[in-house]
């Protein structure tokens, strides 16, 4: 009778102790991620400098890649509110994608525009790339510009991303070719020329219109690009649109090239809701979450 005493008490010390094992082994699994929005988040000493975050639930350095928006208003003006009626479309869309919603420093008579904003994109990609693991994101990144910010959209994939984080550029009535006689005919652009671009940042001699053109910046390095123009638009010709669907087509970049009918992205709803699936389908595509 002790000796079966004796066995049902050892048996019954393991199970306990396999028990509380798995509790503990339970225990140390990490909780899933809560989805974390984040307002004005500074990436630079410039009082403008300045992102939105929105990380999706369950996000991990394995599969959550980043999606990011540049709004326009001619290099001068805007805002990232601008571009906030995109967000709900993706969250919904790409549920598993992390969005970035930046303000980059407008251009003044003591700012120029060129490079600061392209570098400005540089800054943002960098501190998330540096931020990765704190964050649980995977730094590949989208970059879906409108206007001026389709034009930063393009030269930072074209001509600043060396290590090809950029997947995909989305250019929703961008400026794509400062030589077109659309601009090169103003008698004001030479002097809006000169305004926007810190001279010091690059070599004398420099051929403004040329080097600050993405239809002149495209290589086989560039990334699947899709654009999006209105056939009377009064600000970006549809010629710039029809120069930078030639030199992909010639550099052999996967690209979409559309055009609605309208002016500066004063679009249908059916035409927005067009260009918003296809942008979807080049995520889907070149921005895959891997499971």
């Amino acid at each position: 009778m002790k000796k079966l005493l004796i066995i049902i008490l050892f048996f019954g010390i393991q199970i306990s102790f396999l028990s509380c094992s798995k509790d503990n082994d339970n225990n140390t699994e990490a909780p899933a991620l809560a989805e974390k929005i984040s307002m004005d988040v500074s990436y630079g000493n410039n009082m403008q400098q300045k992102y939105d975050l929105y990380l999706p639930a369950n996000r991990s350095t394995e599969k959550t890649k980043v999606i990011i928006l540049v709004h326009g208003g001619g290099w001068t003006e805007g805002d990232k509110t601008d571009m906030d009626f995109f967000i709900p479309y993706i969250k919904l869309r790409h549920p598993e994608h992390a969005i970035v919603n930046i303000n980059y420093v407008l251009a003044d008579l003591d700012t120029p525009a060129f490079p600061n904003q392209f570098l400005d994109v540089d800054a943002v990609i960098n501190k998330l790339t540096s931020e990765k693991n704190e964050l649980q994101i995977l730094p590949e990144f989208a970059l879906i510009g409108a206007s001026a910010g389709a034009h930063i959209s393009l030269m930072y994939d074209y001509d600043y991303d060396p290590d090809d984080q950029v997947k995909i550029v989305g250019d929703i009535v961008g400026p794509t070719d400062f030589t077109d006689p659309f601009y090169s005919g103003n008698p004001g652009f030479p002097l809006l020329m000169a305004a926007l671009v810190d001279e010091g940042a690059y070599p004398p001699g420099t051929n403004y219109p040329e080097v600050l053109s993405p239809v002149f910046r495209v290589s086989n390095g560039s990334s699947p690009t899709l654009l999006f123009y209105g056939n009377s638009d009064p600000l970006v010709p549809l010629s710039n649109g029809a120069a930078l669907n030639a030199a992909l087509n010639t550099a052999q970049i996967d690209h979409s090239f559309t055009v609605y009918e309208g002016g500066h992205g004063d679009w249908a709803a059916n035409d927005i809701e067009n260009m918003k699936s296809k942008i979807s389908g080049y995520i889907d595509t070149y921005l895959e979450i891997s499971e």
